[in-house]
């Protein structure tokens, strides 16, 4: 199935999004216009952006443009990661089983525990003395 122009999708992991644009081309992957390498300096990252694509064997059938905001790098990857997976689907609805089974589509609902007051952190409290 061949796409007309692009197909778009949004991922999001903790406090990062990732709005995805895939299009015909021949694999090439920019993140906020920097090359996969240059945005992801870590090996683990760029692990975790292909893995829809390897999984699929569609690498080298569409071009990703993305633009992530927002939490830390890592955040981000999988964020990336989970808007590739549906702008997959977009594509091809037929790969949804094979996202769905490598569980690509869940959305990781974790997010960080705010801090109370007095306490260290959210749950940590501060070294009680008897004396």
């Amino acid at each position: 199935m061949a796409i007309e122009t692009q197909i778009m999708a949004i991922g999001r992991r903790k406090r990062a999004v990732a709005r995805v644009i895939l299009r015909p081309g021949k694999g090439d992957i920019k993140i906020n216009d920097q090359t996969l390498n240059d945005y992801f300096p870590r090996e683990t990252s760029r692990i975790i952006i292909r893995q829809p694509f390897l999984i699929t064997n569609t690498l080298s059938e569409l071009d990703t443009i993305v633009n992530a905001t927002g939490g830390g790098k890592s955040g981000q990857a999988e964020a990336v990661r989970a808007g590739i997976s549906r702008a997959l689907i977009k594509y091809k609805p037929e790969l949804r089983p094979v996202l769905k089974k490598a569980g690509f589509l869940t959305r990781d609902a974790r997010e960080v525990e705010r801090k109370k007051y007095g306490r260290k952190k959210a749950r940590k409290r501060f070294q009680y003395s008897k004396r």
